[in-house]
């Protein structure tokens, strides 16, 4: 039996960048950080005992004679890229819910690469794990969806991902002390909306504005210098926040899909309640709304959003792990 544990992440400059349909004529680039929330899998051969071949368990129970009957459509896609001879047993469970905005579905398909290589007898590197999930989402799956999630699920930790014609991607670690990593930290709220969607059929749209986005685009990827330069250089990271807040300005533009009136409501509240800036994790229309804001701000912020889930978090650097590993001999 193996067992994977990939890390979620939170972004929080040059989302919309990342996509092939930017990057491949202009200079795309994200900041992001994996957070210590994680969706796990364990997977092991299934015994040839049962009168089924495989079992997939998510947030449904799949028991299936053929590859091919699996409704899971990355499982399916997956078996089938690796090839995959012998029936097996993959259970799913994850901290957070899925399709919220945190990179779930690429944290799925990294985590389930990495599993069966395991399997397979074969040391697959952070950066395989990444291109073949770009691969298989863009390719394969045919998602509309960009190419943050996958490496930043692979390699972990707070990173500057650059993204260039023919498909070239560069990750550059942003290394601060662990003083000013909890002092980072300690500016940061996450909570559930309570939303959830689909992110290819937001993103979809956004694609499609690509080229009529120019401006904004540029502006957006032109705030991950901007973000990282607050964060080796400033001992106040007000800055910070206030670049968030211009940044979910500029998201809020490419897409009349990224936010509702719910969501607007509710950053306009965080406001209010001291938060400096913010934005809607992933694609939009829903999902973990994230606040900057002084530490002190903190109370009067959580009793604002009375009722809405508030998620401690904290930053982790592993990335994609096995966390298990026993041979079976069956």
């Amino acid at each position: 039996m193996i067992i994977t544990r990939t890390p979620f992440r939170i972004s929080f400059f040059g989302g919309g960048t990342d996509y092939p349909a930017w990057y491949q004529d202009n200079k795309g680039a994200v900041l992001a950080t994996t957070i210590n929330k994680y969706c796990y899998l364990s997977i092991r051969y299934l015994p040839p005992f049962f009168d089924y071949n495989s079992r997939i368990v998510w947030s449904k129970i799949e028991l299936v004679k053929d590859f091919e009957e699996i409704q899971h459509p990355s499982v399916r896609a997956i078996l089938r890229y690796l090839a995959i001879d012998r029936g097996v047993a993959i259970h799913h469970d994850a901290d957070l819910p899925a399709r919220s905005g945190l990179g779930s579905s690429s944290s799925f398909t990294v985590g389930l690469l990495h599993a069966l290589y395991g399997l397979k007898g074969v040391l697959s590197s952070k950066q395989q794990l990444a291109n073949e999930a770009i691969r298989i989402e863009q390719k394969v799956l045919r998602e509309n969806v960009g190419c943050q999630d996958q490496i930043i699920a692979a390699y972990g930790g707070l990173n500057r991902i650059d993204f260039s014609g023919g498909d070239q991607t560069h990750v550059t670690q942003i290394i601060l002390s662990q003083d000013k990593i909890r002092l980072f930290q300690d500016h940061l709220l996450l909570f559930f909306t309570g939303l959830s969607r689909t992110a290819s059929d937001i993103a979809k749209e956004q694609i499609e504005n690509t080229k009529n986005k120019k401006r904004e685009l540029k502006m957006m990827y032109e705030m991950v210098d901007k973000g990282v330069n607050i964060l080796k250089n400033g001992s106040d990271l007000t800055a910070f926040g206030q670049l968030l807040h211009e940044s979910w300005k500029l998201k809020r533009s490419l897409s009349d899909k990224i936010s509702t009136p719910y969501i607007d409501e509710l950053y306009d509240r965080a406001l209010k309640a001291g938060a400096i800036g913010g934005k809607l994790l992933g694609a939009g229309g829903g999902g973990f709304l994230l606040l900057f804001a002084m530490p002190q701000d903190h109370p009067r912020i959580k009793e604002s959003f009375e009722g809405l889930l508030h998620v401690p978090f904290q930053f982790e650097n592993l990335g994609s792990q096995i966390i298990f590993y026993e041979p079976v001999t069956l």
